[in-house]
């Protein structure tokens, strides 16, 4: 599966729009607090970035992690190392803080 194909999935022949894509919408106050992580290698590291930066800039209280070195769904290519353990612990740490 390649993104394309995930994209079709997703919208279900509909065209993106804001609820679909966050990152189209002009204002992103008002969005609830966002947790973002990438890596340095990970091809969609700087429109991660610029998203979050927006959602910071619109107020939204926004936690974003670069993981040095980690490309994108590396953890779960290398679900054993140590980089790898330290995202899922991130993650699961942020959800457990949102979900409290």
């Amino acid at each position: 599966m390649d993104a394309l194909e995930a994209w079709a999935w997703y919208l279900g022949g509909q065209q993106p729009d804001q609820y679909a894509a966050p990152s189209r919408a002009e204002d992103l106050s008002g969005l609830p607090p966002a947790f973002i992580d990438v890596g340095t290698v990970d091809l969609f590291r700087d429109e991660d970035i610029a998203f979050a930066q927006r959602l910071m800039q619109a107020g939204v209280p926004t936690e974003l992690h670069i993981n040095p070195g980690s490309y994108h769904a590396s953890e779960t290519f290398a679900p054993e190392a140590a980089l790898s353990q330290r995202i899922w612990a991130m993650r699961i740490d942020a959800l457990k803080r949102g979900l409290a």
